[in-house]
C-alpha cells in the first residue's frame, strides 16, 4: 500500500535535495527556500530538515524558510554558535526561530545567546530542563557504545505502541521508522541523544514575553504534562497553542492547523487554515 505521507515527502526532498554546509568544523545539512521574514525551523531527534515540508510547501511562497539536520558532533552550545554563523552566511540579520523537542530546546538556549537576532521564538513540544535526563532510557546508556539496533529498537517499540493506540496515523508512524530505521545516519542519531542528555541548564530566554510563543500537544507521549506546565511557566508566552491531538509530531499529524498557526504568529495573510482565536491560551 502507497503511504502518501512518504510519497509526498520523497518528492519534496527530490526538488529541494538537502545543501551542505560546514559551520565551526562541523558539517550540516540544511535548505533555504523562499523570500520574506525569515524562519528557522529545527526539528527533533526524528527529522531531517525536510521533516517540516508540508509548512515550508504551504509557506515558502510568503516567507523565507531556513531547516536544518544537524551534524554528527558538538552539543546544544556549540550548536548554538553554528546556528548564528548559518545566519551570518545566509545573510540573515535577524529570523523568528522554531525548534520541535530537542530543536525546542537548542532554539532557547541560541535565543538566550543572541536574543537581539531573533524576533520571535516558537518552543515546540519540547522541554524547560535536562536535569535527570541522564537517569531515563536510552539516555541512562553509554550513547556512543551501545548497540545502535537497540537504540533503533526503543525508537520503534515507541512508535509503534503509538501506531497501535492511533490508528490513524500508521502512515506517520511509517515515516518516523524510516528516519529512525537509517535515513538518519548512525553517528547523527547517536549524537542528537548524546546533545540532549548532556545539554547546559538553560538561561533566562532574553526576550519579551510578547515575543515567545509555545505549542504542546495535550496527548504528546514525550513531554508529560507537569513538563509541558514548567516549559509554560519558564517561558511565559505571550500566546500558548495547544493541540487538544497531534502527538509529538503535529506538524505532520495536523499539517494545516499548524500552518495556520504559524500564519498567525507571523503575521502573514491571507490565512489558509483554521482561527486559532486570540486569548493568551489557544487550543484547536
Amino acid at each position: 500500500m502507497t503511504n502518501a505521507l512518504i510519497s509526498d515527502r520523497d518528492q519534496f526532498a527530490e526538488k529541494h535535495p538537502e545543501q551542505r554546509i560546514t559551520l565551526n568544523g562541523r558539517d550540516w545539512g540544511y535548505l533555504d527556500i523562499g523570500s520574506g521574514p525569515a524562519l528557522i525551523l529545527i526539528p527533533g531527534t526524528l527529522g531531517r530538515c525536510d521533516i517540516f515540508w508540508q509548512q515550508i510547501s504551504a509557506l515558502s511562497d510568503r516567507m523565507r524558510i531556513v531547516t536544518t539536520s544537524y551534524p554528527e558532533t558538538g552539543g546544544v552550545m556549540d550548536w548554538a554558535s553554528d546556528i548564528l554563523a548559518l545566519m551570518d552566511h545566509l545573510g540573515l540579520k535577524t529570523a523568528t526561530v522554531l525548534g520541535s523537542s530537542l530543536g525546542g530546546y537548542l532554539a532557547q538556549y541560541v535565543v538566550s545567546q543572541a536574543p537581539d537576532r531573533f524576533e520571535r521564538l516558537i518552543a515546540a513540544n519540547t522541554l524547560h530542563s535536562v536535569v535527570g535526563m541522564d537517569k531515563r532510557m536510552p539516555y541512562a546508556l553509554d550513547l556512543h557504545t551501545a548497540p545502535i539496533d537497540d537504540l533503533r529498537s526503543g525508537f520503534g517499540n515507541g512508535l509503534n505502541q503509538w501506531r497501535n493506540d492511533h490508528p490513524g496515523q500508521s502512515d506517520l508512524v511509517d515515516l518516523l521508522l524510516m528516519e529512525v530505521g537509517g535515513r538518519i545516519p548512525e553517528m547523527e542519531l547517536r549524537n542528537r541523544l548524546n546533545a540532549l542528555k548532556t545539554g547546559p541548564e538553560l538561561p533566562e530566554p532574553g526576550l519579551p514575553a510578547e515575543q515567545i510563543f509555545t505549542i504542546q500537544a495535550d496527548d504528546d507521549p514525550l513531554i508529560p504534562s507537569e513538563m509541558r506546565a514548567a516549559v509554560r511557566a519558564r517561558l511565559h508566552p505571550t500566546a500558548a497553542y495547544r493541540f487538544l491531538t497531534g502527538g509529538h509530531f503535529p506538524y505532520i499529524a495536523r499539517p494545516t492547523e499548524y500552518t495556520a498557526l504559524l500564519e498567525q504568529v507571523m503575521g502573514l495573510a491571507p490565512s489558509t487554515g483554521h482561527d486559532w482565536g486570540a486569548e493568551p491560551e489557544r487550543a484547536l
